[in-house]
């Protein structure tokens, strides 16, 4: 079972059919990446329907907008979040983090498709963003981010190493941040390595059994990736600077 308000906020979006993914700490926790996040990311399908069904959900949940940037849905669709506190006493002051689109991610139709469908014991169903995206969203310039990339990708490893298909060998492939993995599946799927090799160039490291090579690979790997966020969000931190500066100021 999760905790009581998390499954209030998740609930409560579903009772009102918001099409929407779970995201963020949460789905690590699902995953078996993360023992315990006190928030909850959601992404959603923002169409006018929809929106105005999260507009119910969050009525309900007694949910106020915090920080920046302000309750307008335009905001989504430049790429910002969209950042809640709620006070419904089940889900007394957890946060709730909306988005519509990521970096580097398809749009939500696509997302939706991927997506993975749990059940707990409660027979409460929960809509994940599904594992390659999630870690996708997850390749962000926050160092935080990057050791829960490498669970997640191990602990689907873990599970279904004994039950690889073709599709799960190129995942571990393309997103494995752990040298000892690579190496391995190297030695065992040499042609589906040489073949994912040609848009990760660093599993040629993983090919020739070099760990400490590839180790300096992954973490050059890993600052690419981080530049490439900060340069996408550059433009979106100005906006938010110029709006926080543009906030009337808090009665005394």
């Amino acid at each position: 079972m999760i905790p009581n308000p998390i499954h209030k906020v998740l609930s409560t979006l579903s009772s009102h059919e918001v099409r929407h993914l779970l995201m963020g700490g949460q789905a690590c926790v699902f995953y078996g990446a993360a023992e315990f996040s006190r928030d909850c990311d959601i992404v959603i399908l923002a169409d006018s329907l929809n929106l105005a069904r999260l507009t119910a959900a969050l009525a309900e949940l007694k949910a106020e907008c915090i920080a920046v940037p302000p309750l307008d849905w335009k905001y989504l669709e430049r790429g910002h979040a969209l950042h809640f506190r709620c006070q419904h006493p089940d889900a007394l002051h957890m946060r709730l983090d909306v988005m519509t689109k990521m970096r580097g991610c398809e749009p939500f139709p696509q997302l939706w498709e991927r997506r993975t469908t749990l059940q707990d014991n409660d027979s409460h169903v929960y809509e994940l963003l599904g594992i390659e995206d999630l870690i996708q969203a997850k390749k962000t310039q926050r160092d935080k981010d990057w050791p829960m990339i490498r669970r997640l990708v191990d602990a689907h490893y873990d599970e279904f190493q004994d039950e690889p298909t073709e599709d799960r060998v190129r995942f571990w492939l393309r997103e494995s941040r752990t040298p000892e993995v690579l190496i391995q599946l190297g030695a065992q799927y040499p042609e589906l390595l040489r073949d994912v090799a040609q848009r990760r160039p660093l599993l040629a490291q993983a090919a020739q059994g070099d760990a400490s090579a590839l180790a300096r690979e992954l973490e050059q790997e890993q600052a690419r990736e981080k530049a490439a966020d900060q340069a996408y969000w550059a433009p979106l931190k100005r906006e938010l600077e110029q709006l926080r500066q543009q906030r009337p100021p808090k009665p005394q």
